[in-house]
């Protein structure tokens, strides 16, 4: 069945039987019932089911960035008849292939399905001409990956590292829970909103452990387009042997976001692909913080890189070597950093070799590192953001024409920049 047979997907039409979608808001209910943190909190902006189905109602303001193969674009948008800013991204069916048209649904059902506040899901969906549209909440601060290239390009604050890293692991239970494993854990896939929401987005990587009704407690699926997610995954994936991998190859993701987060860089991305998959099958210890991110022969303190550019490694072993020459340009921190022990703790148990030694995604909710998270409120959250600043509607804006029936992707406003808030890939 083509993809535009489904000419509209929205919360008034059903895909799946209202049991199942009950039985996931009430998973969902349990899963955050406790969580009174701001990372947590839904908001009557976040909830767009009530919106409208025709294109020529969304002015398409500024872009915010490109995925699933650059085919598709995602601008911050107005809903002209309520006056209300939502995020839209924009996919060409016709330039898809068959491959990528059953993804694209995949990801829509899922969206509909999953239901929890540390989610970015996209209830809202339908077609126009040849063009699929899909709506969500906008992330007014947009993705963790774009905070450390614009404001805080040596590594963000443990507080804010915390409050970052709890909103995903709230998703990622909610996921394994549900029996899912994510796949694509990393920075530049972790959002933020104005109001201090964290959500866990990439969902077109989400893949299923249940089988005929069972659960599987391992499985050997490779993720699509997994060159860019390379310096993320963990080796048991990376591994594709006979045990396979569960839902604690995500704890490993989580552990590599954290290096992320502090440092402003990636673990392993100036390596060339084929040697950072060797380092991570042998066995190699990821450190972080206060010592070399991976083995360098002599241990001694880390001069952080300014640069939290996404690695987009795996574009292949020469742009590795054109990677390390751009690194060895780039001014480096001028001293180390020193860290707390709970947070040395909580990434030593997220990059354990063996996955039966990592905790789960609700073991680590637990962990001291995070009791720090719900002391805060919005206005302690905003604090955190210091400098960042969130994205708005632009001033002044002109309204844009009416999208007309054709099939060339709708253009925002103002020209695309270099590199985009978030991050769809």
């Amino acid at each position: 069945m083509s993809f535009l047979d489904c000419t509209c997907i929205s919360s008034h039409s059903q895909v799946q039987s209202i049991s199942i979608e009950e039985q996931y808001e009430d998973i969902s209910h349990q899963c955050s019932s406790s969580d009174v943190s701001p990372c947590s909190v839904l908001t009557d902006e976040d909830d767009i089911t009530d919106l409208s189905t025709d294109p020529a109602h969304y002015q398409l303001l500024s872009p915010l960035g490109r995925g699933f193969n650059n085919l598709s674009q995602v601008s911050m948008a107005r809903h002209t008849p309520s006056g209300r800013l939502v995020a839209v991204k924009n996919t060409n069916l016709d330039e898809c292939t068959e491959d990528e048209l059953l993804q694209l649904m995949n990801e829509v059902l899922l969206s509909r399905l999953f239901r929890h506040p540390n989610l970015l899901t996209s209830r809202l969906v339908f077609s126009s001409c040849c063009q699929l549209w899909v709506l969500s909440p906008l992330m007014s601060y947009g993705s963790a990956d774009s905070l450390l290239r614009s404001y805080f390009p040596d590594g963000m604050s443990e507080s804010l590292i915390a409050y970052l890293l709890y909103g995903v692991l709230r998703a990622l239970e909610y996921l394994h829970h549900m029996g899912y494993v994510h796949r694509g854990v990393k920075a530049s896939h972790v959002l933020l909103s104005a109001e201090g929401r964290v959500c866990l987005s990439g969902l077109q990587s989400v893949y299923s452990l249940m089988k005929d009704g069972k659960r599987m407690r391992a499985v050997f699926d490779m993720p699509q387009h997994s060159p860019s997610l390379l310096p993320w995954l963990s080796p048991e994936l990376l591994r594709q042997d006979l045990h396979g991998y569960g839902v604690k190859s995500d704890i490993y993701s989580l552990g590599i976001v954290a290096c992320e987060l502090v440092s402003g860089r990636v673990p392993f991305q100036d390596m060339p692909p084929t040697l950072m998959l060797l380092q991570k099958l042998r066995g190699s210890h990821c450190c972080l913080l206060d010592v070399p991110p991976y083995p360098l022969g002599d241990m001694g303190a880390l001069k952080v890189s300014r640069s939290g550019v996404d690695s987009g490694i795996g574009e292949s072993v020469a742009t590795g070597s054109l990677t390390r020459t751009a690194t060895a340009e780039r001014p480096q921190s001028p001293a180390p950093k020193n860290h707390s022990a709970t947070l040395h703790n909580l990434v030593q148990l997220c990059l354990q070799q063996q996955p039966e030694r990592r905790p789960s995604a609700t073991a680590l909710l637990t962990h001291p590192f995070f009791r720090q998270v719900k002391k805060h409120t919005r206005d302690s959250f905003l604090s955190l953001m210091y400098p960042a600043v969130p994205v708005s509607c632009p001033p002044d804006t002109p309204p844009s024409e009416t999208p007309t029936q054709t099939c060339d992707t709708p253009s925002p406003t103002d020209p695309e920049p270099e590199d985009g808030m978030w991050d769809f890939s």
